[in-house]
């Protein structure tokens, strides 16, 4: 994602595979941050950046300039070592880079009209997908799962998407999930739920990989809206909540878990005359909105670092969960948001900071080993 209407404003922000750290990329370099507390832990001038992809918290760096400068074009992608300070690997292409995802075993570079699959540690490629065109990079990727589930655009006129495996890779299936072209897709840490948002953004839905089929359905809201930035929280099973930022300056987190499900079932009059997946839109048990976490309209990266239950005498335990929010006008913002057992909500900020201010967070470690 980018932004451009300021040159001050951050660029692209992306979170790395286990929520950990992130980074952030401007016009005239790269930051990588620690999460857990806002340490500085590496920074590099070398002018602008489109894309700053982490591999978990090892030295080893995705980016792709903006172009500015001969040696940055946003056709070159290079493997950045940050201990080194140097490239470790260079790949050229034909057209502009959009994206680029990294798991332990594949590297995928998403074009517009095609997608690559490398081997990670040879850069032989493994398969190159040709796509609808995809001028926006939309892709999701499942770099913790086995078989590093891979999903692509399948429509420029509706809301499908192409899973494969990047593990072998192969075709696995298409999922027909909005009338709108898809807009934000993400999957869960097994890769076994596929979240999908269209263009619209009145509706959120989570389908199960393996069966192509929608499994929860949520309305986020009546009017149109761009969904900046969607996520799980972090769930070997059924992740407990999906959380999604959106051009309305909202945050929305939605409760997939069994027990808060429950209460649906248990409504007979409702479920005898309205389908399952409608009534899990309707009902608010599993919709909680904060207003205004963000200025309308400004750019959003998100990340659910922690999701725990509070043991209480309702059947209907309450959550605390701990979200990530990094806007592209250069804050990072913790927010701790407690679903109480009555299914009322509640927030507090716990800490924010400025991403541009080399004095934010803690004491700056300028070119320092990640790990």
């Amino acid at each position: 994602m980018a932004s451009s209407s300021s040159p001050s404003q951050i660029i692209c922000v992306s979170f790395n595979q286990d929520n950990s750290m992130f980074s952030v990329g401007t016009k005239d370099g790269f930051k990588i941050f620690d999460a857990r507390n806002g340490r500085l832990c590496y920074e590099k001038n070398l002018g602008g950046f489109n894309i700053v992809e982490m591999l978990f918290g090892t030295n080893l760096l995705a980016i792709v300039g903006t172009g500015e400068q001969p040696a940055m074009s946003p056709r070159h992608l290079c493997l950045f070592n940050t201990k080194t300070g140097a490239s470790k690997r260079d790949l050229n292409f034909k057209t502009s880079i959009l994206a680029v995802r990294l798991s332990r075993k594949r590297l995928v570079v998403v074009l517009q009209d095609r997608t690559f699959v490398y081997d990670l540690n040879s850069t032989t490629i493994l398969d190159e997908i040709e796509t609808v065109p995809n001028t926006k990079g939309l892709c999701a990727f499942a770099p913790n799962s086995e078989e590093c589930y891979l999903a692509l655009p399948a429509s420029t006129s509706k809301g499908s998407a192409l899973v494969y495996k990047a593990s072998k890779p192969e075709l696995i299936c298409q999922i027909d999930a909005h009338q709108a072209p898809l807009a934000a897709m993400v999957f869960s840490l097994n890769g076994l739920y596929l979240a999908t948002a269209s263009e619209k953004g009145t509706m959120i839905r989570v389908h199960l990989v393996a069966q192509a089929t929608k499994s929860h359905s949520f309305r986020r809201g009546t009017y149109p809206s761009t969904i900046y930035s969607l996520t799980f929280s972090p769930s070997v099973d059924l992740p407990d909540v999906l959380v999604a930022t959106s051009s309305s300056g909202s945050l929305h987190m939605f409760f997939l878990d069994a027990s808060r499900n429950a209460r649906r079932q248990a409504n007979t009059l409702l479920s005898s005359v309205i389908p399952g997946s409608v009534t899990d839109a309707l009902d608010p048990a599993n919709h909680h909105v904060i207003h205004h976490v963000v200025t309308a309209d400004i750019k959003s990266c998100l990340a659910v670092h922690s999701v725990e239950n509070s043991q209480n005498s309702s059947k209907f335990p309450a959550l605390k969960t701990v979200i990530y929010i990094v806007t592209h006008d250069g804050y990072f913002r913790e927010y701790l948001i407690n679903a109480t057992k009555s299914n009322e909500s509640s927030w507090f900020l716990v800490r924010e900071f400025n991403l541009l201010d080399s004095c934010s967070g803690s004491p700056k470690q300028n070119e320092q080993h990640i790990d």
